[in-house]
């Protein structure tokens, strides 16, 4: 019986960290999915209005309209499915005007850590502000 746990143990032991891995790298992956889909309802928002939502806005205009009774009456949100989603791990979408290298904003995630920079899987995943 004690050679058996042992042996299921040590399985244990070195499928794991690949399993994990496998997890890491599929957060990584979602992230990118979902900053491309937000990047496109705010593409499409922006067809609609006129203007990207700025930074006192936010991604809120893919759900509500905008103040202005002009721009609003040209809204024809909203733009997501449900409500805005989190991070995989559970941190807000970042969005910011202007982005980087003439990017109209950034949209961005700022991976595991939930700082900016970092690298692995702390590495912010997206269309990145200006550094």
């Amino acid at each position: 019986m004690l050679v058996v746990l042992v042996i299921i143990g040590l399985l244990a032991g070195l499928v794991a960290p690949r399993l994990f891995s496998r997890l890491d790298a599929s957060k990584l992956q979602v992230a990118d999915t979902q900053v491309k889909m937000l990047r496109s309802a705010v593409m499409t928002l922006q067809l609609d209005i006129g203007r990207f939502p700025t930074n006192d806005e936010q991604l809120t205009l893919l759900s509500a309209p905008p103040a202005d009774a002009r721009e609003a009456a040209l809204w024809r949100g909203p733009y997501l499915d449900g409500k805005l989603p989190l991070d995989p791990w559970g941190h807000a979408y970042q969005y910011s005007v202007p982005g980087a290298d003439g990017q109209p904003f950034a949209l961005y995630s700022l991976g595991a850590d939930g700082k900016a920079g970092g690298s692995g899987d702390g590495a912010d995943i997206g269309f990145l502000p200006p550094r």
